[in-house]
């Protein structure tokens, strides 16, 4: 199974930034993915996106991330 500590957990603990398109985000968050009765692949949000990933690490999607300011209008 992929380590998702040890591939983001200095993300969350330091100055370390997601390329995402040539800018750099802070990672919030990472976990894995299921679809009811199997863990399929595993997420990593940022400050403006939500990553996809297989369960081999390769990417799959990425969705825009609605930001805070915009949702409480």
């Amino acid at each position: 199974m992929f380590n998702l500590d040890e591939a983001y957990s200095t993300y969350l603990t330091s100055s370390k930034r997601f390329r995402i398109d040539g800018v750099g985000e802070k990672v919030i968050a990472y976990g894995y993915n299921c679809d009811g009765s199997d863990i399929i692949g595993h997420y990593v949000t940022t400050e403006n996106h939500k990553l996809y990933y297989d369960m081999k690490g390769v990417f799959i999607r990425k969705e825009k991330l609605e930001s805070l300011s915009t949702s409480n209008k």
